[in-house]
Order: structure tokens, then C-alpha cells, then sequence
């Protein structure tokens, strides 16, 4: 099989304020070749970080600049490193192009329909490159620009899956690859403001401590704090398909994170 795509890797903002907001697993396209040889239920791609874009609409009012993926984490995982290497040891994860989905079950109709290593190589040249091109030029503009930055991954996740995990997930998953990649007091900070939301739990570096994107790009010793956010999508959302936005549960929640993205906009700025 071969791969191509008529829909751009991403969409930028360019923001005025030195953070840069990533939404890597927020794209749901998946182009019409690529989605007859799925699954009923991997065309729903039930596995999408729904609705960041409007869970953090905020985030351009503070003067972030916001990064979001077009496709979904079916065609191509932009969170994982493009030789597929896992980032948790011992514990399973699906791939740079997942053929199960969370639940283990099938992505492709046909097993054979899975991608081979050169259509891998494509959809990594089409979209994987494209997108973390984007994120680093972006993060040398905004370092240019303002000397210290920051970087925020954002996700959610499922509150039950036990292929990753036992029983109900927390809430707030804030990862810094366990210290390395930002500042460990700004960290704490930002787990003190996730921890004081009413009926919500939080946690620093507990299942998810960051992916590829906050290990590869946080730099705290050259100035790039970054930042991921593993939020449950029972917190703003309902779970089951169609995946509707919850404006009730976003809104509990949303004050505390944007008070998390000023709180890291006025660590790097005091630099």
C-alpha cells in the first residue's frame, strides 16, 4: 500500500507570548483510501484527544501560539519517536502507526491491510515531519523572540483503560520526564493548581510523565520548560461515541488549567 494525503500535516497560530500550546492527537482526518481499509469503529477514531481546541480556547486570548494536528493518531502517532521506540519499557503502547486500538481491537477490516515499513516511511514524511518541523520552528521563533519559553502538550485520555492502566485514571496527569524536562519548582507549582480543583485528582510524573514531544524539546538548562497535560476525558466530555462536549464539566475545569498556562507564562516572562 502507499500513502498520501490532500489535507496540510497542521494548523498554527502564532501567538505573541512566549508558550507554545501542542495538540498533537486532536486530528480525527483520515483520508478516504487510508479510511475504506479500517474498521466501523476505527473511522469513529475513538482514540482522538477530542475537542482541545475547545477545551483551550483560551490559549490564543493569553497570546499562546497553538499547534494542532490535522489527522488522526491512526495514520501516523506525532507523540512518538519516528524509529517507534517505546517511551515506557514494560508496559504496552501502541505505535507510530497503531494497528489496534486502545481497547486491543483492530484498526485494519483486513490484517494485511496494515501498513508496511515503506508506507510507514510515507505517512512519516507527509505528516510526522511536517508537524514537529512546525513545533521547532516555532519554539526557535518564540526563543528568539523572548530568550526563555515554555511548552504545553495537551491531551486526554479515557478515565478506564486497563490496557494501560488499573481502575479509574487521575484526572490531572502532569508529566515533566520526571524532572528533566522543566523546572522543578514551576512543575510543582502548576501540580498545586491541578490539585486544588473540587473533586478532581492530580498527579506529577505518575502513569504518563510526558511523550516524545516533551522529552524531545524541554530544555530547562537552555531555557525551553516543557509542560504535558494528560487530562481524563470524563473531566469534560462523555466517553462513548459520538464523544460530545460536556459544556458543564469543561467549564469546572477549565479556570484551573488556564490558571496552570498563566502561572508558566509568568515563570518564563520573570526570566
Amino acid at each position: 500500500m502507499s500513502f498520501s494525503t490532500d489535507t496540510p500535516a497542521f494548523t498554527l497560530h502564532r501567538g505573541t507570548r512566549p508558550l507554545l500550546v501542542s495538540m498533537p492527537h486532536v486530528g480525527t482526518y483520515l483520508p478516504a483510501p487510508l479510511a475504506a481499509r479500517l474498521t466501523a469503529e476505527a473511522r469513529t477514531v475513538p482514540d482522538t484527544d477530542w475537542h482541545m481546541d475547545r477545551l483551550y480556547a483560551f490559549a490564543r486570548e493569553l497570546g499562546a501560539s497553538v499547534l494542532m494536528a490535522t489527522h488522526s493518531r491512526y495514520v501516523v502517532d506525532l507523540n512518538r519517536p519516528p524509529d517507534n521506540a517505546n517511551l515506557y519499557p514494560g508496559q504496552d503502547t501502541t505505535g507510530l502507526c497503531p494497528v489496534d486500538t486502545f481497547d486491543k481491537t483492530p484498526v485494519y477490516a483486513d490484517g494485511s491491510n496494515g501498513p508496511d515499513d515503506a508506507e510507514i516511511a510515507q505517512r512519516r514524511d507527509a505528516i510526522w515531519h511536517p508537524y514537529h518541523a512546525a513545533l521547532q520552528d516555532e519554539l526557535k521563533r518564540l526563543k528568539t523572540e523572548h530568550g526563555t519559553i515554555a511548552l504545553w502538550d495537551a491531551h486526554s485520555i479515557r478515565s478506564v483503560l486497563p490496557r494501560f492502566f488499573e481502575g479509574k485514571l487521575t484526572d490531572f496527569n502532569l508529566g515533566s520526564a520526571d524532572g528533566a524536562s522543566c523546572d522543578k519548582g514551576l512543575a510543582a507549582d502548576v501540580l498545586a493548581i491541578a490539585s486544588a480543583v473540587p473533586a478532581h485528582t492530580a498527579v506529577l510524573n505518575g502513569r504518563f510523565k510526558g511523550g516524545y514531544i516533551t522529552r524531545q524539546y524541554g530544555d530547562p538548562a537552555n531555557g525551553v520548560h516543557a509542560i504535558q497535560l494528560e487530562l481524563t476525558q470524563s473531566s469534560y466530555m462523555e466517553e462513548v461515541y459520538p464523544f460530545a462536549y460536556d459544556p458543564s464539566k469543561a467549564g469546572a475545569i477549565q479556570p484551573a488549567i488556564r490558571q496552570m498556562l498563566e502561572t508558566v507564562l509568568g515563570f518564563v516572562e520573570a526570566r
